[in-house]
């Protein structure tokens, strides 16, 4: 836990992993069991289950956030603090809204410090003090929303956004490589100096020249499994810190110029 006077929080496995490494044991030491399981789909039992006996589902219930995400964001950060009180912040794909949760209490924004906005093409419950815009990031108007919004550029943007799955895992892996590339052009036209860009990625990290282009535009380049991330998930995350601003002459391709 980073010295910023976080409160301490209690640790979320209130129980044990059972023996398949997916299911939970709670206080009782018995793994609790769907209802009514003959007239679901075994699939659907196993996920219902899955999702009872998770302690960071039970934990997110708990404590009001809107999704399990917020907990991984909450542990990358703590492991990697990268938000601060007055910074201007940027979260795409940002529905139901768990890290505008996070962000806006770590970056203090009910006290009125830094500014917040969450993009995405569904709509958002309101956060108090952030701003929630529904559209395509990819379209020209949004970025000039943006800019309006935090009234300059952006100390970090942040991208939990994720491509639905097909089951065909190297269709997913390019989906979400896109979604990444996506993020990824967007942080570079609106981040400031020294911001972090914190993104979504597929295990195995990205593609070389994906990673290339993030080593040159960030200082460092971190892959993250937060612990609330299910092992058997084939998500990770992609922490990129030290924005470089590079000029318009020397950010031109070779077939530019």
């Amino acid at each position: 836990m980073s010295g910023r006077g976080r409160t301490s929080r209690g640790k979320s496995g209130a129980g044990e992993k059972g023996s398949s490494g997916r299911s939970y044991r709670g206080h009782a030491g018995l793994t609790q069991t769907p209802r009514n399981m003959r007239r679901r789909k075994a699939s659907s039992n196993r996920w219902i289950e899955r999702q009872l006996n998770d302690p960071y589902v039970q934990e997110t219930h708990k404590r009001g956030l809107r999704s399990r995400a917020a907990i991984k964001l909450e542990q990358i950060e703590d492991r990697y603090p990268f938000l601060q009180p007055h910074m201007r912040v940027v979260d795409l794909g940002c529905a139901p809204g768990g890290w505008l949760q996070v962000v806006s209490e770590r970056i203090k924004l009910n006290k009125g410090h830094g500014a917040l906005v969450g993009i995405d093409l569904l709509e958002t419950d309101p956060i108090g003090g952030a701003q929630i815009l529904v559209g395509d990031i990819t379209e020209p108007e949004m970025l000039d929303s943006v800019f309006t919004a935090i009234d300059g550029k952006a100390d970090a943007v942040l991208s939990d956004m994720a491509a639905a799955t097909t089951g065909h895992r190297p269709t997913d892996h390019l989906r979400t490589m896109a979604l990444l590339e996506i993020a990824l052009d967007f942080a570079v036209q609106i981040l400031t100096p020294g911001g972090t860009f914190l993104a979504k990625a597929f295990r195995g990290g990205a593609e070389k020249p994906l990673m290339d282009l993030l080593h040159k535009h960030f200082d460092k380049v971190r892959h993250i499994k937060p612990p609330a991330s299910r092992q058997e998930s084939v998500e990770t995350y992609l922490l990129a810190t030290g924005f470089k601003a590079l000029d318009a002459k020397q950010d031109k391709s070779p077939d530019q110029t």
